[in-house]
């Protein structure tokens, strides 16, 4: 049944049983409002069934009562997902091989600016510092040639801090003023 001919259906029962149609034109529209909404109610029932009928075909379920047609277009639909899914999937894996070759530049380009500070670092400190030989200290037979800074220094067994005597003038007999600094005693 229409919708134009349920009202007429309606308008004539409203004339039958309660008189004119002046006093219930309000009536009326409340049962028109009332039918569209009950209208819209099963379509939208009907379209949720439909959905969750083939979301089970698309999960595999159910399809016994499918013809060979919704059967082939639901593997079209299938592939075609696949196919999208794949494609996203791919995107996604350049995406990310794009980021780490930029990670990797980046960190090549640390790693020759690293190198090349240590390059400057192991010629610069030979120009700025003297080396261990032009400070006086020895090497030790059998010691490989390498860079100053990770020379071992050529000391006596104990450690010395303080005042050295000058061995020229060291007096073997005892203590005497000329054993102490100058500028010591007055």
């Amino acid at each position: 049944m229409s919708t134009c001919s349920m009202l007429k259906t309606l308008e004539r029962y409203q004339k039958c049983n309660y008189g004119a149609p002046e006093d219930n034109v309000a009536t009326n529209e409340a049962l028109v409002l009332e039918l569209s909404s009950q209208q819209e109610y099963l379509r939208l029932k009907a379209r949720y069934e439909a959905l969750q009928r083939s979301q089970r075909n698309l999960m595999g379920e159910d399809l016994g009562p499918l013809s060979s047609k919704e059967l082939e277009s639901l593997e079209r639909q299938l592939d075609s997902s696949l196919k999208q899914i794949r494609s996203i999937r791919t995107q996604f894996m350049l995406d990310q091989l794009s980021d780490l070759q930029r990670k990797e530049h980046f960190l090549g380009e640390s790693n020759r600016d690293l190198i090349q500070r240590l390059e400057e670092f192991q010629i610069n400190p030979l120009q700025l510092n003297p080396s261990a030989e032009e400070m006086g200290h020895g090497r030790y037979p059998g010691q490989p040639q390498g860079h100053a800074l990770f020379q071992p220094l050529d000391c006596e067994p104990t450690l010395q801090i303080g005042y050295h005597p000058d061995p020229v003038s060291v007096v073997s007999e005892g203590p005497s003023m000329n054993n102490y600094m100058a500028g010591w005693l007055p």
